[in-house]
């Protein structure tokens, strides 16, 4: 494996992710990738794949595996960044663990119930694991930790949120019906997701963690301890109300489980729960995802402030912004200080220079140099 990385790296990494999450690091995370390196070997036949997914259930998981660390080796890796492979089944893939059907789009997953239920009380969730996806899920990242070389994170593929696994057996239109009509079902069948999720969680770990001790997510913070993107897309159909009865308890579960849990807060019909998540005292940060068609992220301080004020981390993606990675200083101008921030992203070749010039405006020297 010819990875622009070493063990030296990732001590860095580890070091100033723990004073991150600790709270004693006064520069943001940057993880920033540039495409374009050498790899020093041929390309693979096999193409890559937004979702693995895609890939045809022949495709030994070898294959998918060594294309996946072929594209890893494919990039530089500037400041914080690190190497990680997440083997992508689409949003809430432990609907199909559970025996949905899974559909490739061309930018999605999605995941089908193959006969309606009359009634949430009829629905049984059939957790196994002989479960086809999930085995397969289980076999890319074997084949991943066998290639890692101690170099490569696994990272947690995208499990969904409780809530959101429920509708994928039953439609949200219908659910959000159940939440007036049979509470106690709704309850119910959330915390046994709740359980589900666990263990789906706890057993894809004891593949990933013999590879690359430590975790992280569809969302690349390393973390020494558990961490995962906690998430309830469902709830931007609710009011506070419910999401208070219906949505909150399960996810002060989860971040008492997890020694470093942050919220996935996707489209600004989620902010009217802000403040109930900055409440819990357990969670770590936000990731806020503006959505399609409204403001960009710089366009939001007043957000970031209130998570900020609250003692809370913030993440973003340098895709969220048209200015690109450029947009991190905007938003520690906006803040105050880079405190607290990580952004994930990559830049084009082009703007190595460029974005080394900005780290070290922020008090980050790049380790590369």
């Amino acid at each position: 494996m010819n990875l622009d990385f070493d063990q030296n790296r990732w001590t860095l990494v580890k070091e100033r992710h723990r004073e991150w999450w600790n709270g004693t690091l006064a520069t943001p995370l940057i993880h920033l990738t540039i495409p374009g390196r050498n790899p020093g070997r041929p390309e693979p036949s096999l193409e890559s794949r937004a979702f693995t997914s895609a890939y045809e259930a022949g495709i030994p998981a070898a294959a998918i595996a060594d294309r996946m660390v072929y594209d890893l080796e494919c990039r530089h890796f500037l400041g914080d960044s690190f190497p990680v492979a997440t083997p992508n089944f689409g949003p809430g893939s432990i609907a199909a663990f559970l025996g949905l059907e899974l559909q490739n789009g061309l930018d999605t997953v999605w995941f089908h119930q193959n006969h309606h239920l009359e009634k949430l009380s009829d629905l049984r969730f059939h957790d196994s694991p002989d479960n086809d996806w999930f085995r397969r899920v289980c076999d890319i990242y074997q084949a991943l930790a066998n290639r890692s070389e101690g170099l490569v994170h696994l990272g947690m593929t995208d499990l969904g949120g409780n809530l959101d696994i429920l509708a994928s057996f039953r439609p949200s239109e219908e659910l959000i019906f159940d939440l007036y009509d049979v509470p106690q079902d709704v309850e119910r069948m959330a915390w046994e997701a709740h359980q589900i999720w666990w263990r789906y969680f706890e057993a894809l770990n004891q593949v990933i963690q013999p590879a690359h001790l430590g975790y992280t997510a569809w969302t690349p913070l390393y973390s020494e301890t558990p961490y995962y993107m906690l998430q309830c897309d469902f709830s931007f159909m609710i009011g506070p109300e419910m999401f208070q009865q219906f949505c909150l308890p399960e996810l002060q579960a989860s971040c008492k489980k997890l020694a470093n849990p942050f919220f996935h807060l996707d489209g600004p019909g989620m902010l009217k729960h802000l403040d109930s998540l900055l409440a819990i005292p357990e969670l770590k940060g936000i990731q806020w995802i503006p959505g399609a068609g409204q403001p960009e992220i710089t366009e939001w301080p007043d957000v970031y402030r209130r998570i900020r004020a609250a003692g809370k981390r913030v993440q973003f993606f340098a895709s969220q912004s048209t200015l690109g990675w450029r947009a991190l200083e905007v938003l520690v101008e906006q803040l105050g200080s880079g405190e607290g921030i990580m952004m994930y992203g990559e830049a084009p070749p082009e703007d190595k220079t460029a974005v080394l010039e900005m780290m070290n405006r922020l008090g980050l020297q790049d380790p590369t140099l």
